[in-house]
């Protein structure tokens, strides 16, 4: 999710650390964020379990974690590379970005309600547009942190962070829909909070250590072929670490294997159980985290290895992450189509063949997606007032 791209063009070099952006290597983030999208569509729109046993199916298996760690990671990276890469903006710089950041997030949760709106109540549960505005607005205060204390803050918080779910838990009543809209907010607003912290599909609190990773990782000189192996070896260790500590989870990511003796489990719950495990957050939910976040550390240095040499067979990938916002909001418009329940396997692969070949077009004719457009106009209008203010207060 590049959505923070548009800050670097108020920002001076010497405000930037001198950052250039560099085809190959942007490349490489946009088709990790362009897998990222693919898979998570993919869990959406293709068939959830085997009818006969109720088992989650492949994709479900293989994709629902890592998927979803790997388009926050890549957030926190945009917003690390949008505030000063590896020199963390000060001062009235920093004051815009997060002026820019709370403005994007507002705006992106907008979006997000909007389309819950839309969403009937048997389709997929979604939320994860909702929970990176809030996501976005929890990082607010990151901003200005360099590299290790963001990695330092996030295992703080990837220890902490089940706990802190338990207890939001056990005190915020449980939400009532599975899609949040604009009218949950006022009628349920304890349920639609601890749905976006803590109940949701894609929950805040949990994922808040995956973004702040990111932003650790944009800090970083991403360039270097050294950091790079490192960021492969950093995701290999977690994955083996999440297999080795959780003994229940045969699987990339934890709690799968236990999903199959759920027996007929429904849409709803069968997410949950991808994500956490249908044990209690306070073990499973750890482990689940650091092996999705490891995978995503593999894919994103995996891309930035490939793009070093080979950048054109990414172009397609990358075109997605580029307009990232707009397809996946197009995706979750489409998902209310109902035509999906009748014709599942044809429906996925239109879907998602679809939004390949319309990010291409797009991105090949008129570049930014229309709501990266926006997002990014409406997030520097707020960055211009702060920096303006600023310098009408310095000249008087």
């Amino acid at each position: 999710m590049r959505w923070t791209s548009g800050t670097e063009r108020f920002a001076p070099a010497a405000a930037t650390g001198g950052a250039r952006r560099s085809p190959a290597w942007w490349t490489g983030l946009d088709a990790a964020r362009g897998l990222a999208l693919i898979g998570l569509m993919a869990v959406q729109v293709l068939p959830g379990h085997h009818a006969p046993t109720q088992a989650p199916a492949w994709p479900h298996t293989l994709l629902s974690q890592s998927s979803a760690a790997l388009f926050i990671l890549l957030a926190g990276v945009g917003l690390a590379l949008g505030s000063g890469g590896r020199f963390p903006h000060q001062g009235r710089w920093l004051a815009a970005d997060r002026v820019g950041l709370a403005v994007r997030a507002v705006l992106i949760a907008v979006v997000g309600l909007g389309i819950g709106a839309l969403m009937p109540g048997d389709a997929p549960a979604d939320d994860l547009l909702v929970c990176c505005g809030v996501l976005f607005v929890l990082a607010v205060p990151f901003l200005r942190l360099s590299a290790t204390a963001l990695f330092v803050c996030a295992a703080v918080l990837w220890m902490v962070g089940p706990l802190l779910v338990q207890g939001v838990t056990d005190v915020l009543p449980a939400p009532a829909s599975a899609h949040p809209a604009f009218a949950d907010v006022p009628a349920e607003p304890g349920g639609t909070v601890s749905r976006l912290l803590v109940t949701g599909t894609y929950p805040a609190l949990p994922y808040l250590s995956c973004l702040l990773v990111g932003l650790g990782v944009g800090r970083i000189n991403l360039r270097d072929t050294g950091i790079q192996i490192r960021l492969l070896a950093a995701g290999a260790g977690l994955v083996v670490l999440a297999r080795t500590a959780d003994p229940f989870g045969p699987y990339v990511v934890g709690g799968h294997d236990r999903a199959p003796t759920t027996g007929g489990t429904g849409a709803d719950e069968l997410a949950e159980v991808l994500v956490r495990g249908p044990d209690p957050w306070p073990v499973d939910g750890v482990w689940a985290i650091a092996a999705g976040l490891g995978v995503a550390l593999l894919v994103l240095a995996g891309c930035l290895l490939v793009s070093r040499r080979s950048g054109a067979w990414l172009l397609r990938l990358s075109a997605v992450g580029a307009t990232a916002l707009s397809v996946y909001t197009a995706h979750l418009v489409a998902l209310s189509v109902e035509v999906r329940y009748d014709l599942p396997v044809l429906w996925s692969v239109a879907h998602l063949g679809a939004a390949v070949l319309l990010a291409v077009g797009w991105r090949r004719a008129l570049g930014r997606g229309p709501l990266e457009r926006v997002l990014d106009a409406v997030g520097d209008a707020g960055r211009r007032t702060v920096l303006h203010r600023h310098r009408r207060l310095h000249l008087t």
